[in-house]
């Protein structure tokens, strides 16, 4: 990535890692603002890679819970195959 994008994603995932570890849902706007007020270009790419992030974030849970589903499912239905033979 350029300058730009990865300055954009490191303030990013600054902003979300203070974010859930202070419960300030209000610092990611915080953020952008400042940046806008020197950089809208900036700014857009911090809130582009914000919602990147979060919706990543959001994906990857969602996968993981259905893997784990399957998996109890598969794991039950192998052991009741297994007493079967």
């Amino acid at each position: 990535m350029g300058v730009l994008e990865d300055t954009a994603d490191e303030l990013a995932q600054m902003a979300l890692e203070d974010e859930t570890r202070s419960g300030d849902d209000k610092i990611v706007e915080e953020i952008a603002k400042i940046l806008g007020t020197s950089s809208q270009t900036l700014e857009e790419a911090f809130k582009t890679a914000v919602r990147v992030r979060r919706a990543e974030a959001r994906a990857r849970e969602m996968l993981a819970e259905r893997k784990a589903a399957q998996t109890g499912q598969s794991g039950q239905s192998g052991q009741t195959g297994q007493s079967g033979t």
